[in-house]
């Protein structure tokens, strides 16, 4: 039997919506949870159990459902730290707008969850419930290690690479990016204006539309219904796929075969070559516009960021106008000629990440397989889909076209179905 801590959000709402659960049982089964492990997964940058319990229960379609915000989004009554020693005990005077409507919602927020620095660099404490040992991935890490290990079945993530794709497959669960600027962005601390997405991580695909539906205020659709006809999948490698970890190449090719078995129709999709141009524009568009973005602590607070991070922020400030622009001119030029990959198809297959999540915690793992989708504001949604040599979880990441996360998220849905 599953144990109430790890139900999915749907089933959740269902129970609490028929009156067989209460919220009250829901939150102490979490924070129960949350004291047994959070010793060892450290998932938490703040968390007070007092002040869970007092939250206020609201009706909504989030009714009682805890909630996990990482440690970028502004809370009004936790302190909002961004991952820096530079904003330690910082105390916003309102809620990010994602947070206000999730509260609005319903929702009952546990706590703020680990980030890297800045959600880029210098990795938390957190450890992978499946193997403290190992990376949860990041830069949204408590989210994910939160949601996997049973604090709470929703978590807000954020992703400019690869923050929410990649984490997800790590820990296990489903991790859900939306099309850019499906989910508001004021109230986070924003470092790339042109790539920062807000996002969320659930147990299921169905818990995702659930949880963006309702901060959003947009019909996401039942995913749980099974759509009249298979997908038509585009198997795409991508251009990384030299990178790819033998589980993974493995992983796409079962995946493929699984889903033509069911009646998928599999062909495929490769990116011309156009695309492969964003690999040099992604990082330059994120740094320089996060060294922007960060004018007041490189100035008033450098000695503060790691030496990594004002690196790749000083790298960011060397390049000039017109490298920027041009680089930008690569990503408008990319998202205007995908139409054409995704012609025929319904969606894209591709990795989540390179393998299974890498030993220590020095590193979160690299987002080789991310940064062109979150360039190309596209939908990406991670699904679990297998474990690696070593017992971790696998992700494959399915990618629709910008504005249908309707369609994106039904089709996931299935792919997550076949895959269970």
């Amino acid at each position: 039997m599953i144990e109430l801590a790890d139900l999915t959000a749907t089933d959740m709402a269902s129970r609490l919506r028929a009156g067989s659960l209460r919220p009250e049982a829901v939150l102490e089964a979490c924070l129960d949870r949350i004291s047994a492990r959070d010793g060892t997964v450290h998932a938490f940058a703040h968390f007070d159990p007092a002040q869970a319990r007092a939250a206020p229960k609201r009706p909504g379609p989030l009714h009682g459902l805890p909630v996990g915000v990482k440690d970028v989004l502004d809370t009004a009554d936790m302190p909002s730290q961004y991952g820096s020693s530079i904003w330690k005990g910082h105390r916003p005077r309102a809620d990010a707008a994602a947070v206000a409507w999730a509260r609005a919602a319903g929702a009952v927020i546990v706590g703020k969850t680990v980030t890297t620095e800045f959600a880029t660099r210098t990795p938390g404490p957190t450890t992978n419930p499946h193997h403290a040992g190992r990376t949860p991935g990041g830069s949204s890490s408590g989210s994910a290690a939160g949601v996997a290990a049973g604090f709470f079945p929703l978590a807000f993530a954020t992703q400019t690479a690869g923050s929410i794709i990649r984490p997800a497959a790590f820990c296990g669960v489903v991790g859900y990016k939306p099309s850019f600027g499906t989910i508001a962005r004021q109230g986070m601390k924003v470092m790339s204006e042109s790539l920062d997405t807000i996002g969320v991580m659930a147990r299921s695909v169905a818990d995702c539309a659930l949880f963006v539906g309702a901060v959003a205020r947009r019909d996401l659709g039942d995913p749980a219904r099974r759509p009249e006809r298979a997908p038509r999948v585009g198997l795409c490698r991508s251009p990384a796929w030299a990178r790819a970890a033998p589980e993974t190449t493995a992983l796409l090719s079962d995946t493929a075969d699984r889903l033509a078995r069911a009646g998928a129709v599999v062909t495929p999709r490769e990116l011309p070559e156009l695309f492969h141009a964003l690999d040099d524009a992604h990082p330059l568009v994120m740094q320089a516009e996060s060294a922007a973005s960060m004018g007041w602590e490189m100035l008033v607070a450098r000695d503060q960021l790691s030496g990594l991070l004002r690196e790749r922020l000083e790298w960011g400030l060397s390049h000039d106008a017109a490298s920027l622009d041009t680089a930008r001119a690569v990503f408008v030029a990319c998202q205007d000629a995908f139409a054409g990959v995704t012609d025929g198809v319904d969606i894209l297959l591709t990795p989540s990440a390179i393998g299974e999540a890498p030993e220590g915690l020095h590193s979160t793992g690299e987002p080789v397989f991310n940064g062109i989708w979150t360039a190309l504001h596209v939908p990406c949604v991670t699904v679990p889909a297998g474990k690696g040599p070593n017992a971790m979880p696998l992700g494959i990441q399915i990618v629709g076209s910008r504005g249908r996360d309707r369609e994106t998220l039904a089709w996931a849905a299935w792919v997550e179905a076949e895959l269970a």
